[in-house]
């Protein structure tokens, strides 16, 4: 493939840079993304230098043979997005195999004739190489919107959550997080998830695989949970409502609770009573419960016959005995 049709299939124009015009009336593109040629040049939070990388990651990538003998002859954008498009096949800091953490004394790798930590991966050097050249608006508009390299989109996106400032964070994620498309982050497979869930991981988690993102300051983090949130709820979800909702059939459900019991509570007692009258007439009059057990017969204090009215039953029962015995000597 010639570089001609490379920049068509990857949807570069031929001729010079088109600049958009910053027309607030049109919705079709996002305003982070909308580009004049005063704001085509992004801003760069954190340090200008390591690109808020990890120390030992970005000493790796100064290091590797790929970056020395190889990336330093590339100067255009294009050419990185070529070997992009060719070369890179997930979006860890660290090829599969080379990064070991259990055994490792100090900042030593666990890896044989390697730098320390591992072997560092493409698509990190590839990124490092794109901070250099320091990317426009356009091309890493370009980069998130490919249609040709899902792993483009993934860097483009990688390369925002570690040089633009997080206040613009849920701008540039907001617009992708129900995308579709299904991309594999991890060294040789095995995690496969749309690009939607990786940003939203990007957005709520500061681990990468082994590496740190930058920290996200704790108002605008809330800020961005809470959206995230509310993008869960189904459409026309109302919170008021649904308390309101809850709160009655919760009553609703209490009383129907308290009349079954209730109900379930009479039958027993009266087919209690036809079906032991006959003891009931040789053991003293029946003991009854008391109205709480009635209404609470579930309650294991009163699940058994209330103690106060069984002594009052028996005293009673007692006197009306010894009145028959008085008459009777009479």
């Amino acid at each position: 493939m010639d570089a001609a049709n490379f920049r068509e299939v990857m949807g570069f124009s031929a001729g010079q840079e088109v600049m958009y015009e910053d027309d607030e009336a049109d919705t079709s593109i996002p305003d982070i993304q909308k580009i004049t040629k005063k704001n085509n040049v992004l801003p760069i939070h954190g340090s200008s230098t390591t690109m808020n990388l990890n120390h030992l990651v970005l000493e790796n990538i100064i290091q590797s043979t790929y970056y020395k003998n190889f990336l330093c002859e590339i100067t255009t954008f294009q050419q990185v997005v070529e070997e992009v498009y060719y070369n890179v096949t997930h979006l860890e800091p660290w090829e599969r195999g080379t990064r070991k953490l259990h055994g490792m004394s100090g900042m030593c790798g666990g890896v044989r004739g390697v730098g320390a930590g591992g072997v560092i991966s493409t698509a990190f050097c590839l990124l490092y190489k794109l901070f250099t050249l320091r990317v426009t608006r356009k091309q890493l508009v370009s980069m998130i919107n490919s249609t040709q390299s899902v792993y483009l989109r993934g860097m483009g996106f990688i390369y925002i959550r570690f040089t633009q400032p997080p206040a613009d964070l849920w701008a540039w994620f907001s617009p992708y997080l129900t995308d579709e498309e299904e991309v594999d982050p991890r060294s040789g497979g095995g995690d496969t998830m749309t690009l939607g869930e990786l940003l939203k991981n990007m957005l709520t988690k500061l681990d990468w695989y082994g590496t740190l993102f930058p920290r996200i300051p704790i108002p605008i983090q809330k800020d961005i949970d809470q959206k995230l949130e509310e993008m869960r709820k189904p459409q026309g979800y109302d919170a008021s409502k649904s308390w309101k909702g809850d709160r009655d059939n919760r009553r609703r459900e209490d009383e129907r609770h308290d009349r079954r019991h209730e109900s379930s509570s009479r039958s027993h007692e009266s087919s209690r009573s036809h079906g032991s009258s006959r003891s009931h007439e040789s053991h003293g009059p029946r003991r009854k419960r008391c109205g709480h057990h009635l209404r609470h017969h579930h309650c294991h204090k009163h699940r058994k016959i209330c103690p106060k009215k069984a002594e009052k039953l028996v005293e009673k029962s007692k006197d009306q005995t010894d009145e028959k015995v008085d008459k009777s000597n009479e």
